[in-house]
């Protein structure tokens, strides 16, 4: 095996090592998002409406997906939050998520 071949495996060891870090990074930043959402809207059952929410990154691409189910049942329940305020807490609950992923190695 050349050194090329040995970093490229690398390089692809690596990718795959940051998008299953990702990818528990949104898992994990949803659940915190479902968990805030149900706070708000005062569910008994939060553990419930969390994996509702991580579920439903599942339905297309992207963020968009959880934002709008956040958002409809937020305004279902009569609780005002702007798209905005979500985002945010998105963005905040990300980061933590990362962190607490990274750390966890």
């Amino acid at each position: 095996m050349t050194t090329f071949d040995e970093r490229e495996r690398g390089f692809e060891k690596k990718f795959a090592n940051d998008q299953e870090q990702e990818f528990r990074a949104a898992a994990r930043r949803n659940r915190m998002l479902g968990e805030w959402a149900a706070g708000l809207m005062g569910l008994e059952n939060v553990e419930d409406y969390a994996a509702a929410v991580v579920k439903s990154d599942f339905e297309q691409p992207g963020d968009d997906d959880v934002l709008r189910k956040v958002t409809q049942d937020l305004a279902g329940a009569g609780v005002h939050v702007r798209e905005g305020e979500i985002r945010a807490k998105m963005d905040e609950f990300l980061a933590i998520a990362r962190g607490q992923v990274k750390a966890e190695g």
